[in-house]
């Protein structure tokens, strides 16, 4: 990676400041005359980083400012790719500065919220930051122009060099920079047509990949500072438990150690190395109080759960029609029940927060995918004002969702270095990792149907009950009054089918067990349910699934688009392999389209899957070789899940901590990706999610046109898949 370290829709203003022959651009506060004024006080020869988007050095490097978070899902680099687009520099002179949430804060949030989640990165950024490099472009065409005494119109840029047409003379970006930074910057600019674009579009590797491969990418686990202590903890094993006492001379003589720290739910040790501080936590004795939670476990709170496939809704997502009239006179009628359960992260690199805490100054080094949450968490558990927290941004070791809106790593972190003056890297092991998640959450739905003279859907309902993540962040979204409309995800607006009477409702009921927004959020479930179900109709009408969703999308080219594109790879008109057997499903996620055809083969009840074709229409797409890697990644995530994962609940915790009892997909088991891309423009959809929530269903569809037998609960790895 070459590193040096919600914008007014409706106005678009310029923030440009120049020093030492820089140009820096923002957006949405106009800061023009104050920069101008600056760049007059600037000396030449030394450029300066001064605010926003993009900063032009005197040597031509342009540096991006990337606000969100990268996790290896390539959003640095298409964001600095449209930049380059409509700036028209020379893209191997391309660098990126990760924005500091504590800059964003002094400069009254002039690049967002910084937030980093549901595939939004470049769907959410391309408009502003593609009128930053067409802005740029103007005012530094308009300064050459200036120095050359000609109109602008005569003027051209393209690879960082800016060309009079008439007389052939030349500029270079970094010589116009400064005058550039002291022009009143235009309110609007035209953006390129798409059919103009010369790098959009085109397969360019990934910034940040060559320092992770040589190891120079700094991870938030890798930071090392003077004096810096380790912390590592315990946290009480029951959700929402309390310490209740804790023994500290049960480690006395331990090695290293310099202090114990209790807070209201973890106790942890401060030592002189992470391994001197694992080791005493672990023989640490700690009594804990579960606060009435001490109980719960997997069967109960599936009893308290499959109790809303029966009660009255809480919340109703859509009603067409009148489905429950029609279903109760329906001479064809099917109906069934779906069961997926809690999901861990699993992150590569473990939760972990370096802290250091002084009396006027907390210092924060940590991955995050939401930094202002980071800033204002650190600063609450320090008892600061938020402009005395500075963040140091780094690259992420996995996120998924573990690292956005819910931040208990950061405060601990914090809790932890108030007590000694030296900085604290606290690192959570991968078993406190496992056990103390904020878990996609458990679920059930019972869907029902009747079937028309054509074996098609003319009533489907969708019943959903189980806890909601957003209910467990903010309580009112579990009401009758505020709809929890991440729970009906892909039910409503974005269901690919059309019904002539539909109706999806919800019961929520929320456990003790902590959630949290996973890759594909509520997508993830809710596709399961549905397109297990829609096979099922398929089978009971006695028509192939494939053109039985294909009747019910015809209404939707975007969805028709995708399912066309994946059976055609697939060669679903053709017999498969002897013993080899497909699945197919369908999805709408993030603003994009998704569907998928598995193939797998069934020996000795164990399932292999031998080939995933993943079609996806995202849109536009720029960088499609980051769109085909966050495919291959993101069916590995699914697969690994659909197969393996769950989270089991006894004696109000947790039973699984480690990848021994919480397993991943291997290499040697991963199957051949087959990536589809179907970019029908128009539109910026995701990337990095949408390829998750068809796998599951698709596999399990899979698995029943092998066996017979239909897989309504996940995992597979739970069911006997000996064929009938």
């Amino acid at each position: 990676m070459r590193t040096n370290g919600d914008i007014n829709r409706r106005r678009f203003l310029v923030g440009a400041s120049a020093a030492s022959g820089g140009l820096a651009l923002g957006f949405a506060v106009p800061l023009s005359r104050q920069a101008a004024a600056k760049a007059d006080e600037a000396p030449t020869g030394e450029p300066q980083e001064i605010n926003c988007w993009i900063v032009i050095a005197p040597d031509n490097t342009v540096t991006v400012r990337f606000a969100h978070a990268e996790m290896g899902q390539g959003a640095m680099t298409a964001l600095a790719m449209l930049v380059a687009e409509e700036l028209e520099c020379d893209w191997p002179a391309i660098r990126i500065e990760l924005v500091s949430p504590t800059d964003n804060y002094r400069r009254n949030r002039i690049w967002g919220d910084m937030s980093t989640g549901a595939s939004r990165s470049v769907a959410a950024s391309q408009t502003f930051l593609r009128k930053a490099g067409a802005t740029a472009r103007t005012m530094l065409i308009t300064a050459a122009a200036a120095r050359w005494g000609v109109v602008s119109s005569e003027c051209v840029a393209q690879n960082s060099i800016i060309t009079h047409r008439p007389s052939s003379r030349t500029l270079t970006f970094g010589a116009v920079a400064q005058d550039a930074a002291k022009i009143e910057p235009p309110l609007d600019v035209a953006l390129k047509d798409v059919r103009d674009w010369k790098l959009v579009g085109t397969p360019q590797r990934r910034l940040d990949v060559p320092e992770k491969i040589t190891g120079g990418t700094l991870y938030a686990i890798d930071v090392r500072l003077p004096d810096m202590l380790y912390a590592a903890v315990l946290q009480c094993p029951i959700f929402r438990g309390v310490v209740k006492s804790v023994d500290e001379s049960s480690i006395a003589g331990f090695k290293g150690v310099r202090r114990v720290v209790r807070l209201a739910d973890t106790v942890a040790v401060i030592a002189d190395s992470w391994w001197q501080a694992k080791r005493a936590v672990d023989a640490l004795h700690v009594e804990w109080d579960g606060r009435g939670n001490g109980n719960a476990s997997s069967e109960s709170i599936a009893e308290i759960v499959r109790q809303g496939l029966e009660a009255p809704p809480t919340q109703v997502g859509r009603t067409d029609g009148d489905p429950a009239s029609v279903l109760a006179n329906a001479s064809r009628r099917f109906e069934a029940d779906y069961t997926v359960p809690f999901l861990a992260h699993a992150t590569m690199e473990p939760q972990t927060c370096t802290a250091h805490v002084t009396a006027d100054r907390v210092d924060i080094w940590t991955a995050t995918q939401d930094a202002m949450s980071t800033l204002a968490t650190a600063a609450a558990a320090a008892g600061v004002k938020e402009d005395k927290v500075t963040v140091h941004p780094l690259l992420l070791g996995g996120g998924f969702g573990r690292r956005n809106v819910v931040q208990d790593f950061v405060r601990q972190a914090v809790l932890i270095a108030k007590e000694v003056p030296q900085p604290v890297k606290m690192l959570w092991s991968r078993e406190q990792d496992i056990a103390h998640d904020i878990y996609r959450p458990f679920g059930m739905a019972r869907l029902a149907a009747s079937l028309d003279r054509d074996g098609m859907p003319e009533a489907l309902t969708i019943r959903l009950t189980g806890p909601s993540f957003v209910a467990s962040l903010v309580p009112q979204f579990g009401a009758a009054q505020i709809i929890d409309w991440s729970f009906v995800s892909g039910l409503t607006d974005e269901l690919p089918y059309r019904f002539p009477h539909y109706r999806v409702d919800a019961a929520i009921r929320q456990t003790s067990v902590p959630l949290g927004a996973w890759r594909g959020i509520n997508y993830t479930q809710n596709a399961f349910y549905r397109e297990s179900f829609i096979d099922e109709l398929a089978h009971g009408a006695g028509i192939d699934p494939y053109q039985y969703r294909r009747r019910l999308v015809l209404h939707s080219p975007r969805n028709l688009g995708v399912l066309d594109a994946a059976a055609q790879r697939a060669g679903w008109d053709r017999p498969p392999a002897p013993g080899i057997f497909r699945g197919i499903a369908l999805n709408a996620a993030c603003d994009s389209y998704c569907a998928q055809v598995v193939e797998i083969s069934i020996t000795d009840g164990q399932v292999r899957v031998h080939r995933v074709i993943s079609a996806l229409d995202c849109g536009y797409v720029v960088n499609p070789m980051s769109v085909e890697m966050q495919i291959q990644g993101g069916v590995i995530y699914a697969m690994t899940a659909a197969l393996y994962g769950e989270i089991t609940i006894k004696d109000g915790a947790a039973e699984q901590s480690n990848f021994d009892d919480y397993q991943m997909v291997k290499m040697a088991d991963a199957p051949e990706v087959i990536s589809v891309i179907v970019p029908s423009g128009d539109f910026w959809g995701g990337v990095g999610e949408p390829p998750v929530t068809p796998l599951a269903p698709a596999l399990c569809n899979a698995i029943f046109a092998a066996t017979g037998k239909r897989i309504r609960s996940l995992p597979i790895k739970n069911h006997d898949l000996r064929a009938i």
